[in-house]
């Protein structure tokens, strides 16, 4: 009797909505920029943190603390993402979104993300070391870069994801394209059997 074989899903020439979560420094919007410029179908980066920026005066940085006007900023912008995300789905053009998700904070959760994206989005955590974070924002400037108390804060409630049952790449050893290789490989399992989230 002989066995069928299916042919793993090839992420690359599929149609998706992927959301790269990860602290600052983790590589998100690098990583992000790269999948979406290699891949064989059009592909369109979204990353949460230009469209906030979109706003230039009264901009809420929630550096300056976390208050209802960030917040109110941070909604109606994932909600701008989620809206531009549906278009392009909608029109044959995969999109990757980029954002520190936090699995301890509801506002910022991924249940937002989901309803505006919709349920076909696949969550993948980028998480590495704590030391790779702490160089990557070294090197950033402008309201981008935190502190390193900051930076070691949000790493170590980002950890809140192992147990998750979401995909996490450690990308401490990898460069860009690496990385984006295996974020194909961890999409394709995700696609033939999705994250319960």
């Amino acid at each position: 009797m002989a066995t069928l074989v299916f042919p793993a899903p090839d992420p690359a020439g599929t149609t998706l909505a992927v959301l790269l979560i990860g602290p600052a420094g983790a590589g998100k919007t690098s990583v992000a920029k790269y999948w979406a410029d290699h891949r064989r179908v059009p592909t369109a980066h979204i990353s949460l943190d230009d469209v906030r920026e979109w706003v230039r005066s009264g901009f809420a940085d929630p550096q300056s603390g976390w208050n209802d006007h960030s917040e109110a900023q941070y909604r109606l912008a994932r909600r701008t993402c989620g809206f531009a995300a549906r278009n392009f789905l909608a029109n044959g053009i995969s999109c990757i979104l980029d954002d520190a998700v936090f699995p301890d904070r509801p506002v910022v959760g991924l249940g937002g993300w989901k309803r505006h994206v919709g349920p076909g989005l696949l969550p993948v955590v980028l998480l590495p070391g704590l030391e790779i974070v702490l160089e990557r924002n070294a090197e950033r400037s402008g309201n981008r870069r935190l502190t390193d108390e900051e930076v070691a804060r949000i790493h170590g409630r980002m950890a809140g994801w192992y147990g998750s049952g979401l995909p996490i790449i450690d990308n401490s050893q990898m460069d860009v394209p690496q990385t984006a290789r295996v974020l194909d490989d961890v999409l394709a399992r995700s696609i033939a059997s999705p994250p319960n989230w």
